[in-house]
């Protein structure tokens, strides 16, 4: 099998840079543990798992159904080519906006395929907007600047996956199934805390992000998370705090909506508990 150091088609988050120390991790586990990515993403941790451990079996929960995307690649390419003729002697390749006539141009070639077959707008960011934006459909994405940054070769995904299992399910349902079974380790990449999701389908609240931490009693896994979320030194205050209560508790709530400007609005909230009652 061909091995991928990062994900095949564009992806926000994925983990090329752990690589080399999440291979030497892997090599401590024994012979056949089951790997469970609950929060596949682009499914390069799940690959490098089957391409370092193939005694494992691996079981990839595609959150983000990125096999859709690696299934219309072909479509994809077709999709790109045309940009890319378009795209033939526009001059600041990446630096300069593309100009309003090529812009045009190319929304049409875009629409044809929305209309007609399949787009895949996060590869289409990668190709046409500025570093490390996204938009993931129609409407957003014809509001952004075009920029020629269209990669000069085909994607392909040949035996990305092969030999791992995909599931498409809550990550909560696929952890209880598997979580009292024996020689089962789960990979926990679930979006950051505090850190830029906009390529995501899910919306995550601090709540959530909490969620993944029962994951943690008593399993076997790997974490990832950031000096951005705060995470751990939440986990070490609490521990400091094993009997707090929650502070919250029986406190009433008012809010108020403050507007930044005409596309950014924030809730104030305003906690208060009356125990002179």
């Amino acid at each position: 099998m061909k091995e991928f150091i990062q994900a095949p088609l564009p992806f926000q988050g994925q983990k090329r840079n752990f690589l080399k120390q999440f291979k030497e991790c892997l090599n401590e586990f024994k012979d056949k543990t089951t790997f469970i990515d609950l929060f596949g993403g682009s499914g390069l941790l799940a690959h490098t798992i089957k391409q370092q451990r193939p005694d494992a079996r691996v079981i990839f929960n595609d959150y983000d159904w990125f096999v859709t995307r690696l299934k219309n690649i072909p479509t994809t390419n077709k999709l790109l080519a045309e940009i890319r003729n378009e795209c033939v002697g526009l001059k600041g390749r990446g630096k300069e906006a593309v100009t309003d006539g090529s812009r045009r141009k190319i929304i049409d070639i875009i629409t044809k395929y929305e209309q007609q077959s399949y787009v895949d707008y996060i590869t289409l960011s990668a190709s046409l907007m500025f570093s490390g934006k996204y938009a993931t459909n129609y409407e957003d994405f014809i509001k952004e600047k075009f920029y020629n940054k269209v990669k000069m070769s085909d994607y392909n995904a040949d035996g990305y996956l092969e030999g791992v299992e995909v599931e498409h399910l809550d990550y909560k349902l696929l952890f209880s199934l598997y979580k009292h079974l024996p020689n089962v380790c789960f990979v926990l990449d679930p979006p950051y805390l505090s850190t830029d999701c906009t390529s995501y389908k899910s919306s995550w609240r601090l709540k959530d992000y909490l969620d993944v931490l029962l994951t943690l009693q008593g399993t076997s896994y790997f974490y990832f998370t950031s000096n951005k979320t705060s995470i751990v030194e939440l986990c070490q205050w609490l521990a400091m705090h094993p009997n707090l209560e929650n502070p919250l508790r029986d406190a009433q709530l008012r809010e108020v909506t403050v507007s930044v400007n005409k596309d950014s609005k924030y809730r104030d909230m305003m906690f208060y508990r009356n125990r002179q009652i």
